[in-house]
């Protein structure tokens, strides 16, 4: 599934993939809808994107009128099937707790049930429920009806983002960067490391201060790391990441050495990096083409 709506510039790369795999595409206008109804060569199952409440893509959830026609478009194309509805309920990523985040998975939750309804009573009936964030998707215990499919993409690694909601423990993070220190700043009681925007992203949040990143030392025998309290990376550049620690731990700290950074959002850090290194020694390749 290309979980964005689908780019019209890359139909080429589009009729690619559906000629080898069930292509799965999320549209939110007539105008897309159409257009792949035209050019499409092979078929592919679509989604239609809904907004129930993040802003960002996806048609309100409130304008059912115009989802339905969409599902109309859908349906007079050959090789579009009109599979389900889709959304990503982003705002659980600004809930200050799991209550919280529950009251936004029951709202969002209501919200596709009453657009699946207005769907059935204007001839589509059975149409698959999609909902993806990781936050509700972590923290809630059971999915009933309308949902069919979960897709808590961050899940697989979680981050510090994730840790803060309270969707994880930190012992759940399964993802690290390795950052070359580079230079130190003994007076200033700072490390610098190669480990950027262009390696972590420059993703942060917000405690006392900024946080980048956090460092963490091995904890057991096995590879597991655990953080250390009170050295966070506090700011980044491109290339350079400036970690504040207490001076027992910046002297201790020599030119050359790795330290072991927690990222604050997976995502983003996974698309700066080619390949993984696991704890056993493995290299698994992580790149991936333009279409992901």
């Amino acid at each position: 599934m290309v979980c964005v709506p689908a780019n019209i510039r890359e139909i080429n790369e589009l009729n690619d993939l559906s000629k080898n795999v069930t292509l799965h595409v999320l549209v939110d206008s007539l105008e897309t809808t159409n257009f792949l109804g035209e050019k499409m060569q092979s078929p592919v199952k679509v989604w239609i994107e809904i907004d129930t409440g993040y802003r960002r893509t996806g048609v309100p959830a409130a304008r059912t009128n115009y989802i339905s026609k969409i599902a109309e478009h859908i349906e007079k194309y050959r090789n579009l099937e009109l599979t389900g509805i889709l959304t990503h309920a982003g705002t659980s990523y600004y809930a200050k707790s799991l209550s919280e985040i529950r009251k936004i998975y029951h709202e969002t939750t209501s919200q596709l049930k009453t657009v699946q309804g207005s769907l059935a009573s204007a001839g589509f009936p059975e149409l698959e429920v999609s909902v993806g964030d990781t936050p509700t998707c972590s923290v809630m215990k059971k999915f009933e009806a309308p949902i069919s499919e979960i897709r808590p993409g961050n899940f697989v690694f979680y981050d510090l983002s994730q840790l803060n909601l309270g969707s994880c423990r930190e012992d759940e993070i399964s993802m690290t960067v390795a950052c070359p220190v580079i230079s130190k700043a003994p007076e200033r009681n700072e490390v610098i490391i190669y480990g950027g925007g262009a390696s972590l992203s420059k993703e942060f949040y917000t405690k006392r201060h900024n946080v980048y990143g956090l460092v963490a030392l091995p904890d057991d025998e096995k590879g597991r790391t655990k953080s250390v309290k009170n050295i966070y990376i506090a700011s980044i550049s491109q290339e350079h990441g400036k970690i504040i620690g207490p001076k027992k731990f910046v002297n201790r700290i020599k030119i050359g050495d790795v330290l072991i950074v927690l990222p604050v959002h997976a995502c983003q850090t996974v698309l700066l990096h080619k390949e993984y290194q696991t704890c056993e020694g493995e290299i698994i390749n992580s790149y991936q083409p333009s279409i992901r």
